[in-house]
């Protein structure tokens, strides 16, 4: 009888420990589960992902080409000819997944045309890195955005004094309210993630303080 007894509460006990599997949340906070808040870009730095497409958004906005479609309806687009120079960067979640490299990366597109990002890899300007949370300890499904805002190709694509946080308020300010792209519109809105990650430079890539903030954003297809 006390053997029962104990039995049931121990599987009360289980089913009342919020699952981090599928879970109806937005998002998952990395650090909970030996993750970061901020990517590899190098040995003993990263960068800040900045931005989180909430797993509450429109199931289509989560997938590639969903997201790909709604970063076009911003004034983002594939890299110039599709070509990229440089290594991918990788991301741990803490999603069960540990380091991940990117899924995308997207650049500002000047023009909407073919060739659009060809003049952001010349001249500078907003770019992003997409990680997906997904593993099996912390599937939300949603998107993470490494954004930061580049100098011009004689400078070698650093990142701009303040760039990432410059980067991060220039996406949520073109992607906030009522967007479009080939048919499809977007009603976005934001939240504020204050201090998610440490204020200041320490562990961030070329060195450049950072606010701290991650701005969440739920990305509706009306």
């Amino acid at each position: 009888m006390l053997a029962s007894a104990l039995l049931l509460l121990a599987a009360s006990l289980v089913n009342a420990r919020p699952s981090k599997v599928d879970a109806d949340v937005g998002f998952f906070d990395p650090t909970a589960n030996g993750g970061s808040w901020l990517d590899n870009a190098g040995t003993d730095v990263g960068e800040p992902m900045n931005v989180v497409i909430s797993g509450l958004s429109s199931p289509d906005v989560l997938t590639d080409d969903g997201f790909l479609n709604f970063a076009r309806a911003i004034g983002f687009s594939e890299e110039c000819l599709d070509i990229h120079l440089g290594a991918p960067q990788s991301a741990n979640l803490g999603d069960g997944n540990g380091f991940v490299n990117q899924t995308i990366e997207l650049r500002q597109d000047f023009g909407n045309s073919e060739l659009g990002t060809c003049l952001e890899s010349l001249i500078g300007g907003n770019h992003l890195r997409v990680f997906r949370q997904n593993g099996s300890e912390a599937n939300s499904g949603a998107l993470f955005l490494a954004v930061s805002q580049e100098e011009n190709v004689t400078e070698g694509h650093t990142i701009v004094p303040n760039g990432y946080d410059i980067g991060r308020d220039a996406l949520v300010a073109a992607a906030v309210g009522t967007t479009s792209f080939d048919g499809v519109t977007y009603s976005t809105t934001p939240e504020t993630l204050t201090a998610v990650m440490p204020i200041g430079s320490a562990g961030v890539n070329h060195g450049i303080s950072i606010d701290g903030n991650a701005i969440l954003l739920t990305v509706n297809i009306d």
